[in-house]
């Protein structure tokens, strides 16, 4: 079980499973988060994908900008996570 688990987060979760098409999840992420958050977790998802594909951290890094830390968590998740970046990113081949 998911160490976020909570009816709160359900919620959030919930929500976002609600979203139809490109122009909801806009419109919904803009009044939930932030400009700089959504760009991070965009960066994240990058990087998942340039990881998944073979390149290495400099080649990332210099590609999207993030940081060597917040790379490594991404590739520990990648390595030994759940399995969500995975899933989602193989789904888009």
């Amino acid at each position: 079980m998911s160490k976020l688990k909570s009816a709160l987060n359900d919620e959030l979760f919930e929500s976002i499973l609600k979203l139809e098409n490109l122009e909801d999840a806009y419109a919904f992420f803009e009044d939930l988060c932030t400009i700089k958050e959504i760009e991070a977790m965009a960066q994240r998802i990058k990087s998942a994908k340039l990881l998944l594909d073979g390149k290495t951290y400099e080649q990332i890094i210099e590609e999207t900008g993030i940081s060597s830390t917040t790379l490594s968590r991404i590739s520990t998740c990648i390595r030994y996570g759940t399995g969500g970046y995975k899933k989602i990113l193989d789904s888009k081949k």
